[in-house]
C-alpha cells in the first residue's frame, strides 16, 4: 500500500476520534433524550454546547470538507502512478497539520488554527498539482 493511501485510512480514523472527542461531551450536555430523539428541533451546537464542544462539533465539520479534497487527491495520485516523494511528504504534512489543528481548533488558537488549516489545503493542492506534472 501507498503512504498516500495509508495516510488516508489515518486521515479517516483521526475523522472516528474526532466524532468520539465531540460526540461524548455533547452527548453529555445535551442528555441523551435529546441526542436520540428524531431533532424535529434542530440542535445549534453553537448556542447549546459550552464553548469547548461547539468547537470540536465546528472542528469535525471542517474535517468533513477538508478530506473529500484530500481523498480525491490521493485517488488521482494513486490512479495516475504519480507517488514520489513529494506526495508522501504532502500527504504526511495533511495529516499532522489536521492532527494538530483539533486542539488548536478547541483551544481558540489563533491564528495557528487558520494557519494550520492552510499547511493541510497546501499540501493538498500540491498533490493534486503533482498529479498533473
Amino acid at each position: 500500500m501507498s503512504t498516500e493511501l495509508t495516510v488516508l485510512i489515518l486521515a479517516a480514523l483521526l475523522q472516528v476520534v474526532q466524532y468520539l472527542i465531540f460526540a461524548v461531551p455533547a452527548n453529555l450536555e445535551l442528555g441523551t433524550a435529546r441526542t436520540l430523539g428524531p431533532r424535529d428541533e434542530p440542535i445549534d451546537i453553537s448556542k447549546e454546547c459550552s464553548r469547548t464542544t461547539a468547537r470540536l462539533g465546528r472542528a469535525l465539520n471542517n474535517h468533513f470538507e477538508a478530506l473529500v479534497l484530500f481523498a480525491i487527491a490521493v485517488v488521482a495520485v494513486e490512479l495516475s502512478g504519480k507517488s514520489s516523494t513529494l506526495t508522501a511528504l504532502c500527504a504526511h504534512a495533511y495529516l499532522i497539520a489536521r492532527i494538530l489543528y483539533v486542539p488548536a481548533y478547541a483551544s481558540g488558537a489563533v491564528p495557528w488554527r487558520s494557519v494550520l488549516f492552510g499547511v493541510g489545503f497546501l499540501a493538498t493542492l500540491l498533490m493534486l498539482l503533482a498529479t498533473l506534472l
